[in-house]
């Protein structure tokens, strides 16, 4: 890999354990306001897929030679464009926003920011950097691959958020 792709591949880790934090915190507060989590059993599989994701795009791009690749600013740009949809959604759930699925019965659903257009727009978002990120650094088969089982897992943690909402309110 080049420079700039471990830059930008750190730059992304980075975030993502600064979000995990935010999470944490914001786990904290719903719990000690009453909060209820759900889904426990599937969380530890959106924690491999995410941790064995920026493993597999590591091992892809050491198996190629790239002397010279420079920045695709089409994809740079859906990246940016999906980061800043990330912080709408975390904005706007504010306190609420988790990793986790924490139920705080009694409050109702959020529906401001991109939760007044969409019922699950972080799952699109992250459908997409699953595809862009690597495809910036010269990954696809990891494009390809991180997408799909990011929607198997959905398969099963949707539903089990919508019933669990369901209850709460």
């Amino acid at each position: 890999m080049t420079t700039w792709m471990w830059l930008f591949l750190l730059a992304v880790i980075t975030q993502r354990l600064v979000e995990l934090s935010i999470a944490k915190s914001n786990e904290k507060w719903m719990k000690r306001m009453g909060g209820i989590e759900k889904g426990e059993k599937h969380y530890k599989w959106f924690i491999l897929l995410h941790c064995s994701f920026f493993i597999s795009i590591i091992i892809e791009t050491s198996l190629k030679n790239h002397e010279f690749m420079g920045v695709n600013y089409f994809l740079l740009f859906i990246f940016l464009a999906a980061q800043a949809g990330r912080f709408w959604c975390i904005h706007a759930l504010g306190k609420f926003w988790n990793t986790k699925v924490i139920i705080l019965p009694g409050v109702a659903l959020i529906k401001k920011g991109p939760y007044k257009y969409v019922k699950h727009p972080n799952y699109m978002i992250v459908a997409v950097e699953l595809f862009v990120i690597p495809l910036l650094v010269g990954a696809p088969l990891t494009a390809f691959l991180y997408p799909i089982l990011h929607l198997v897992l959905l398969r099963v943690r949707i539903p089990r958020e919508e019933k669990a909402l369901t209850r709460a309110t």
